[in-house]
């Protein structure tokens, strides 16, 4: 976070808060002239140190999805599917219910435990190699099967855990280990955009995309989580939030050059937004129940 994103005001109490756009942090001073943080990371999130590289999208992604697990107060009511890739250990961090699924294979596990468990909020979280290579003909028919489910969809356009080779979503001309000089559509086709194929499906009833790279794009991508999964509620079909993730360490680049590289590159061949909404008449037993 840059320094003009903070706002810090001296109340006339003497106290002074913090201010950002996904959060109000107050820094209470105290007769030792010492500071207490008020806000904290979610209980939902173990106090363990991640394996991640350093500018990775996926801590900020665990963090984002056990918020809203947290504040919707359905902790004991969730269960994550983890996948195979970079956030294998996701099991690790999130203080939930968690399977750990074979590669390619979590949407087909997250369809029999939410058969088995109709009332449990189930999600999978799930890389480009895992989701969009190995898993797509899991993740196609399960959408079409309108499974009752959050899909969480990290693409950061390499295989990331095995040092970066091309993966579906690698970009046209996109530099990996198994395309040295470019991907070229000529021999290795064009990038899938996956949040579009499976919004044609019926199945699919909210698919939206963000990123991580900046506080504004941090709120978003929560809100789009917090939707998600409050819609398991009506059982009207599947959920997915793609999220382009950063991968400094596969991308050659710095984390500051990775944040930019995906508004000025990636955003281009993955547009960000809603790419398919709920209809309003499905969504009013929600806001008859007065939920976020």
């Amino acid at each position: 976070m840059s320094t003009e994103d903070l706002t810090l005001e001296k109340n006339t109490d003497g106290k002074i808060s913090l201010e950002n756009d996904l959060h109000i942090c107050a820094l209470a001073e105290n007769h030792d002239n010492e500071y207490s943080l008020i806000y904290e990371k979610p209980h939902t999130l173990l106090d363990i140190d991640m394996h991640y590289c350093p500018g990775c999208a996926h801590s900020l992604v665990h963090k984002l999805i056990m918020e809203a697990v947290e504040e919707l107060g359905i902790q004991e009511k969730t269960i994550g599917i983890a996948p195979v890739g970079c956030a294998v250990f996701a099991y690790h961090y999130m203080n939930i219910d968690m399977q750990e699924a074979a590669h390619g294979r979590a949407t087909a596990v997250a369809t029999g435990v939410k058969r088995l468990m109709p009332d449990k909020y189930v999600f999978t979280y799930q890389g480009d190699g895992d989701l969009a290579a190995i898993g797509i003909a899991e993740t196609i028919h399960t959408i079409n099967r309108g499974e009752n489910i959050m899909i969480v969809f990290i693409n950061n356009a390499v295989y990331g855990m095995t040092s970066g080779q091309m993966a579906p979503t690698s970009l046209v001309g996109m530099k990996t280990t198994t395309s040295p000089f470019g991907r070229d559509p000529a021999v290795y086709g064009y990038p899938i955009k996956v949040s579009e194929l499976i919004s044609q499906l019926p199945g699919s009833f909210y698919v939206s995309r963000h990123t991580v790279n900046k506080n504004t794009s941090v709120r978003k991508a929560k809100k789009a989580i917090v939707n998600a999964l409050n819609y398991q509620k009506l059982n009207k079909g599947t959920c997915f939030i793609e999220i382009i993730g950063n991968c400094p360490s596969n991308w050659k680049m710095t984390p500051i050059e990775a944040n930019n590289f995906i508004d000025e590159v990636m955003v281009k061949t993955f547009p960000l937004g809603d790419i398919k909404v709920p209809k309003a008449e499905d969504l009013i037993p929600l806001n008859q129940n007065g939920d976020k």
